[in-house]
């Protein structure tokens, strides 16, 4: 499952939960930023969800109305066990995405 993040929702979000201010040039700043963030047991409580085994991030650039007016996003692909059900990665993700959205 993929979701597609903002990078200033990253850096926000890791500043709130850790406290400190990073710079993302690239997938692999976004990608430990990731790490650091899924690696908080606090951020996610009980439930039922299944954190992944592994992520994949790809730079994005999303254009506005021009070449110059854009956005840059990361694609965060989440690679779970192959036994977890779908409603459990569903749940991780909406838990995931509404703690971007909150940052």
């Amino acid at each position: 499952m993929k979701i597609k993040v903002e990078k200033e929702k990253i850096i926000n979000a890791l500043r709130k939960l850790e406290g400190i201010e990073i710079v993302v040039e690239d997938a692999n700043d976004a990608k430990e930023a990731v790490e650091l963030i899924l690696a908080r047991e606090d951020l996610f409580g009980d439930g039922d969800y299944a954190k992944p085994k592994d992520v994949s991030v790809t730079h994005m650039q999303e254009y506005r109305d021009s070449s110059v007016d854009y956005k840059i996003l990361y694609l965060i692909d989440f690679i779970f066990e192959d036994d977890v059900v779908l409603g459990a990665k569903a749940s991780f993700i909406k838990k995931l995405q509404d703690f971007f959205n909150k940052s």
